[in-house]
C-alpha cells in the first residue's frame, strides 16, 4: 500500500514577524546534523558561543540577504527554505531546507524543496545548486530523488590554532 500523501503546503515569502518561529524551526531541525554542533563537541563553544548562538547569527544574516520562503498548512508554519538568485548565470542557490521536527518524514521537505525551486525559476533560473553534508542521508536521498546530481564533495576541516 502506498504511503498517504501529505496535505499540500502553501508558500509565501517570510515577513519579520516570522523570523523567531523560523529561527527556532531551523535550529531544532538542523541540531542533529549540523557541523556546528560537531565542532562544539570536539572543541567546545567558540569564544563562549555555542552552536545555537552561531546559528542565530547565521540566520540573522539570512533574513537580511536571502529569499526566505515559508511553507504553511492551515496557518501553521511547517517548513522553510532560503536561498539567493544570480541573474547573470541564471542560477538559484538553495541554502537551507528545514522542516519542523514534529512534521519530519511526512513529505513536507520535498514540497518545500519544490516550492523553493519555483521561486528562482519564476525569476529566470535555469539551474539550481545546493549543498548537503554527506552524513545527512535523508537530505541527500531527497535531493537525488528530485533529480539533483552530485558534482563535487568537500570536507570541513577544523583546528584549534595553537
Amino acid at each position: 500500500m502506498a504511503a498517504a500523501q501529505p496535505m499540500p503546503l502553501t508558500f509565501r515569502l517570510a515577513t519579520p514577524a516570522d523570523y523567531e518561529t523560523l529561527e527556532t524551526l531551523v535550529i531544532d531541525a538542523f541540531g542533529p546534523i549540523t557541523w556546528y554542533r560537531t565542532a562544539d563537541e570536539r572543541f567546545g563553544p567558540l569564544n563562549g558561543r555555542d552552536w545555537r548562538a552561531r546559528w542565530k547569527t547565521r540566520f540573522a544574516r539570512i533574513f537580511e540577504t536571502q529569499i526566505v520562503l515559508v511553507g504553511e498548512l492551515g496557518g501553521e508554519v511547517m517548513a522553510v527554505a532560503t536561498g539567493t538568485y544570480d541573474a547573470e548565470s541564471r542560477l538559484g542557490y538553495i541554502d537551507l531546507v528545514g522542516v519542523a521536527i514534529s512534521h519530519q518524514g511526512k513529505g513536507y521537505g520535498r514540497q518545500m524543496l519544490r516550492g523553493m525551486l519555483e521561486h528562482p525559476k519564476e525569476l529566470g533560473a535555469e539551474h539550481a545548486h545546493l549543498e548537503c553534508l554527506t552524513t545527512n542521508e535523508r537530505g541527500n536521498e531527497l535531493y537525488r530523488s528530485e533529480g539533483f546530481e552530485e558534482v563535487a564533495r568537500s570536507i570541513r576541516w577544523f583546528i584549534r590554532i595553537p
